[in-house]
C-alpha cells in the first residue's frame, strides 16, 4: 500500500458516515474517482458510482458500503443530557465510557457516553445488562437551551473516529466495517484500469445504508444492471479468544482476503477468484455461508433477473465496536485479487450455475 492509498484510507476512516448521513465520505469518494473514471454519478439515494469503459457488453460491478453504525439524537432533557437511538447494531456495553462526536449542523460537538457509576449501582442494577435507553451523552451543557444551541433532534453521532496503529501492520479504528471494503473496491477499480484496456464495462459503487437493510446496494445495482458483481465487506476474524472456529470458521488477520462459498455466491465467480489468487500468488482464505449473507452480496444476487455474485471479505476483529482491527496487508491483497479477476474477464461468459470441475 503506497503512501497516497494509505492516506486515503485514513481519510475514509476519520470521516463520519452513519447510515443515512453518508455525504461527507461520499465527497471523498467522488474526489478519488474523478481523475480515474470515465464518469462519476450520484443518485438520489446517496450512492456514488464510477464507471470505466462503459460501451463494453459485459457489465461488472464492485460494491462496498460506505456507511457505518452510529447513533441518532432522540431527546434532550432539561439538564442538557442527550438520549439516543442506535443506527445499526450496537452492543451497549461497547458504548459505555466512549468518547463521541455529535455531528451538528454548526460543526462537530464532542461528548462522552456515561451511566451511573458502579459505586452507586444497587445489587440488582449490577446484574442487569444496560440498554441504550439507559445511557446518555454528556456534552457539558448546563441545560436544554444550551444543548439545543448546538444539537438538534436527528443529528447523528459517532464514537471518536481515530485510527490506532498496532504491531505487524495491524490497525484499529471504528468503521472498518465497511470503509476497508470501500477502500478495496475503489483501489481495485484503480488498479484494474491502470493495468491497461478493459474487456468489460467496469462499475464501482460506494453504497449507502447497508447497516439498516442492504438498501444502497439494491438501488445502485438496479441502475447498473450488471452481469457479474462482487461485494466486499468485513467478516469475523476468529483468531482471538472465545470465538468458536467450528461455528464461525478459521479466519485470521494477515492471511489474505476471504472468499465465501455457498448459495449466495455464484460458483463460477468463486472459482475464477480462486484461480486468480493462485495464478498471481495472492494469499486468500475460504469461508462458508449456508444462507443469504447479511451483506450487499445478498441483494446484488437477486437484482432484476439475477446477477452472478461473489463475496470477498476482509478479516476483522471486534466487529461493531470502536476498536475494529484489520491487517493492512489483507486490504492490499484483496485489491490485487479483484483487479486480477477483472483483468481475466472475457465477453460472453455463461454464468449459469452448473457443476464446476
Amino acid at each position: 500500500m503506497d503512501t497516497k492509498s494509505h492516506d486515503f484510507l485514513i481519510s475514509l476512516l476519520e470521516t463520519p458516515s452513519p447510515s443515512g448521513y453518508e455525504w461527507p465520505v461520499q465527497d471523498l469518494v467522488r474526489d478519488y474517482l474523478a481523475p480515474i473514471a470515465d464518469s462519476v454519478a450520484s443518485d438520489s439515494h446517496g450512492n456514488v458510482i464510477g464507471t470505466s469503459n462503459p460501451g463494453a457488453p459485459l457489465r461488472m460491478l464492485l460494491a462496498g458500503h460506505c456507511d457505518q453504525i452510529g447513533l441518532i439524537i432522540q431527546y434532550i432533557d432539561g439538564e442538557g443530557y442527550l438520549s439516543v437511538q442506535p443506527i445499526g447494531g450496537w452492543d451497549p456495553m461497547q458504548l459505555i465510557g466512549s468518547r463521541v462526536v455529535v455531528w451538528g449542523t454548526g460543526g462537530p460537538v464532542p461528548g462522552v457516553i456515561a451511566r451511573k457509576p458502579i459505586h452507586l449501582l444497587s445489587d440488582e442494577e449490577r446484574k442487569v445488562v444496560p440498554k441504550i435507553k439507559d445511557l446518555w451523552i454528556d456534552i457539558g451543557a448546563p441545560d436544554r437551551a444550551d444543548a439545543e444551541s448546538v444539537v438538534r433532534i436527528g443529528d447523528c453521532v459517532t464514537v471518536e473516529l481515530r485510527v490506532q496503529p498496532l504491531r505487524r501492520n495491524l490497525v484499529a479504528s471504528p468503521a472498518m466495517d465497511d470503509k476497508v471494503g470501500l477502500w478495496v473496491v475503489l483501489e481495485a477499480f484503480r488498479r484494474a484500469i491502470a493495468a491497461g484496456p478493459l474487456s468489460c464495462a467496469l462499475h464501482v459503487a460506494s453504497t449507502v445504508q447497508e447497516e439498516i437493510g442492504l438498501r444502497g446496494a439494491q438501488t445502485s445495482a438496479y441502475g447498473v444492471n450488471p452481469h457479474v458483481a462482487i461485494a466486499v465487506d468485513v467478516t469475523h476474524a476468529t483468531d482471538c479468544p472465545t470465538i468458536d472456529k467450528k461455528s464461525e470458521g478459521d479466519i485470521s488477520l494477515g492471511k489474505g482476503p476471504v472468499v465465501f462459498r455457498g448459495p449466495n455466491m455464484n460458483p463460477h465467480v468463486v472459482e475464477r477468484l480462486l484461480a486468480a489468487a493462485s495464478a498471481n500468488s495472492i494469499p486468500c482464505q475460504l469461508s462458508a455461508s449456508g444462507r443469504a449473507t447479511p451483506t450487499d452480496a445478498n441483494v446484488l444476487q437477486t437484482t432484476r433477473a439475477g446477477v452472478a455474485t461473489a463475496l470477498v471479505s476482509v478479516p476483522n476483529r471486534y466487529m461493531h465496536s470502536g476498536v475494529e482491527t484489520v491487517s493492512l496487508d489483507d486490504l492490499d491483497h484483496a485489491a490485487d485479487l479483484l483487479a486480477a479477476f477483472i483483468r481475466g474477464l472475457e465477453p460472453n461468459i455463461d454464468w449459469a450455475p452448473r457443476r464446476v470441475r
